[in-house]
Parts: C-alpha cells; sequence; structure tokens
C-alpha cells in the first residue's frame, strides 16, 4: 500500500510541534500524531491550526477544544461534511480509518483538554432577527446557505447535525482564539446571539445516508475503464504556473472527446458521493494503482475540494513517475459541478453549495 513515508510522517510531526507527541507515554497519542500527519496535514495543517486549505478550521483554538465532544469530532472525522473538502474517512463508508484509528487521532487533538459539558439549552431566539444579525456581522466569513465563504459553512446540514445549539452559541460567544474568527459576547446583546443561534439551527436539513462502499480505502482499478475517449485524439492543455488546468479548459477538451483520465484524490466516500463522469479514484493516502494508468502522453488531470492540496499530491507522484502531461484541476470538483459539467453523483445527494472563490485560478 502506497503511504506517506516514515521520514515524512516524522517530519511532520516535528514541524507540527508534535515532538511531545511523538515522545507521550500513551500510545495513543504517537498513533494519533501518525495518523493526523497522514491524512490531515494537507488541510489542518501541520500544527492544526487550519486553514492549510479550503479554510479547514483550527483544531487547536481553545474554545473549539473546550466546547467539542468526541461525538462531534467522531462524526466529523467518520462522515466528512459533505459539500466541502472535509472528506469522510470511516472505514464502514469506504474510508480507511477503523474506529479505534480515529479514537487515537481524537486523543492526540484532545492535547490532554476535557471538553466542559454544554447546557442543553435550546435557542429561544427569532429567526428572522437573526437572519437580519448574520446578514450584517457573519455572511461574509461564513456564507450563505448557496455560497460558502472563507471560514466554516454554519449552514452544512452534516455540521448542523451535530453541532448542538449550545456549541454555536458558545462560539459566537466566545470566539475562536488564533483565528479570525472573533468573540462577539461583548458586541451582540444576548437577544442577539439568541436570535442568530436560531436562525443558524433553521438551516438544518435531513442528511441523506452516505453511499456505501464497503470496508476498505480503494475502489480498484481492475476491469475499470481508466481512458476517457480512448480513441480520442490528444488534448493539448497550457497550465498555469506550470500546473493547473482551468475548468474551461479541461470542460472544452471533455466536450471535444479528446482522450483524458481524471483522477477524483479524495476519499472513496467523497468519490461515490460526486465526480467527474468518468474519473477513477486513486485517494492521496493510498496511490498503490497508480501504475495501472497509462504513461503515454495522455493527459492525467487530479482533482479534489481543497482545491490544490490534495490533487497536488497525486499529481506529484505522477510526475515523479514520469507522467510528464499532468496537471491539478485549477479550481476544483465543486467549480466543476457548479458550472453544469458532467457528473456522477449518488442519489439523494443534498444540492451543494458553491465553493468559496479561487483568487489564484482567476489570475
Amino acid at each position: 500500500m502506497w503511504l506517506i513515508s516514515a521520514v515524512v510522517v516524522a517530519l511532520l510531526m516535528m514541524i507540527g510541534g508534535s515532538a511531545s507527541a511523538a515522545s507521550s507515554p500513551d500510545p495513543r497519542v504517537r498513533a494519533g500524531a501518525t495518523l493526523y500527519a497522514q491524512y490531515c496535514v494537507p488541510c489542518h495543517g501541520p500544527e492544526r491550526t487550519g486553514y492549510a486549505a479550503d479554510n479547514a478550521p483550527s483544531l487547536v483554538s481553545p474554545t473549539f477544544r473546550e466546547t467539542a465532544d468526541d461525538a462531534f469530532l467522531r462524526s466529523a472525522i467518520e462522515r466528512g461534511r459533505a459539500g466541502t473538502a472535509m472528506g469522510g474517512y470511516g472505514s464502514q463508508f469506504g474510508g480507511p480509518l477503523v474506529p479505534f484509528e480515529i479514537n487515537e487521532i481524537i486523543v492526540y487533538l484532545r492535547d490532554g483538554t476535557v471538553p466542559a459539558p454544554l447546557p442543553a439549552k435550546p435557542s429561544a431566539g427569532s429567526i428572522s432577527n437573526g437572519q437580519r444579525v448574520y446578514r450584517t456581522h457573519c455572511e461574509s466569513c461564513h456564507g450563505t446557505p448557496e455560497q460558502r465563504g472563507n471560514a466554516v459553512h454554519l449552514a452544512n446540514p452534516m455540521f448542523l447535525e451535530t453541532a448542538s445549539d449550545a456549541f454555536v452559541r458558545a462560539a459566537v460567544v466566545r470566539g475562536r482564539p488564533g483565528t479570525p474568527m472573533e468573540a462577539w459576547g461583548p458586541k451582540l446583546s444576548p437577544q442577539q446571539i439568541e436570535d442568530v443561534v436560531a436562525y443558524i439551527r433553521s438551516l438544518a436539513r435531513a442528511v441523506p445516508p452516505p453511499p456505501l462502499a464497503g470496508p476498505g480505502t480503494l475502489l480498484p482499478l481492475d476491469g475499470v475503464p481508466i481512458v476517457i475517449n480512448p480513441g480520442g485524439a490528444q488534448a493539448n492543455f497550457t497550465l498555469r504556473d506550470g500546473q493547473y488546468v482551468s475548468v474551461a479548459d479541461l470542460a472544452k477538451a471533455y466536450e471535444q472527446k479528446k482522450r483524458l483520465v481524471i483522477v477524483d484524490a479524495r476519499t472513496v466516500p467523497d468519490y461515490l458521493r460526486l465526480h467527474i463522469a468518468g474519473a477513477i479514484s486513486i485517494p492521496y493516502f493510498n496511490m498503490r494503482d497508480i501504475d495501472k494508468v497509462p504513461n503515454d502522453g495522455t493527459w492525467v488531470v487530479t482533482y479534489c475540494a481543497c482545491p490544490h492540496h490534495v490533487s497536488g499530491i497525486v499529481m506529484e507522484e505522477f510526475r515523479k513517475r514520469g507522467y510528464a502531461n499532468s496537471a491539478v484541476l485549477d479550481e476544483g470538483i465543486f467549480a466543476w459541478q457548479l458550472q453544469g459539467y458532467p457528473t456522477t453523483a449518488a442519489s439523494g445527494q443534498l444540492p451543494i453549495a458553491a465553493p468559496p472563490p479561487n483568487p489564484a485560478a482567476a489570475r
């Protein structure tokens, strides 16, 4: 199985402030640090401070650690946050992590912090008033139900399914030290806070069950069509910064039936929820099937939802193996889907909010 090398894992642990984890007497902390380095660093960063990719939240902000219970963390890791770059990693859904490994990551993220029980106090606020408060103070960062911003998407149904009123209230009141999320307790009245919590809660929707792949981390490529339009002419791309192909350029080649290989670098559960029609699945953390992709000059385009980080890992591995015509889809899967290009989606999935703007792709 292709994995991040032990040398890279050790380096990530050291630069991530995890030297103490490496020497911890608790084997769960050591194991959790290694798993974090393997699966979580690309988005949440080596220091767990977040915002390495796709505005992934900080996991070390003290107010987050003090209010996010184990069930909240476990659900996020197992199922992910559909419609965002946070993939589902639980083995029961086709991800790579079995339950005890998820528990090890949680122990590592806790770093000795025990969350205090939050009061089971539902919001008694006004939804309509809360919407006005949200639009004035929150929307520019947290977005709308239809458009994500540059902070946690509070309208995400999988977030709202596990985030209690008390959890949301505490985040509003106390903020997230070490991140752009300021404390609003001194700036909003208690009633305004109750109103905005009520509005955020009103955005909740029933979450459909995730598509099941069975235990495992791969969808084997044996017998699976790898090349799209195998009889087509070769594509011709001009890459931004020598690495990135735009959605528009890939879609043009796709519609012209050019010969292509399109690789989904995300977890298997995310691939099963939604992928570019004809794409194959090669997760960034397990690339053992990568040599099954023909190395004959056919363009290989990798993508993710970050939109560059985990797809960049897979692209770099292709380039190390001599696949010269390889690139990353600049704007990612959700921009492709939003613009109406062909996708394959599991039945019953909820609408996907537009991704945050990607300033680099606009250059």
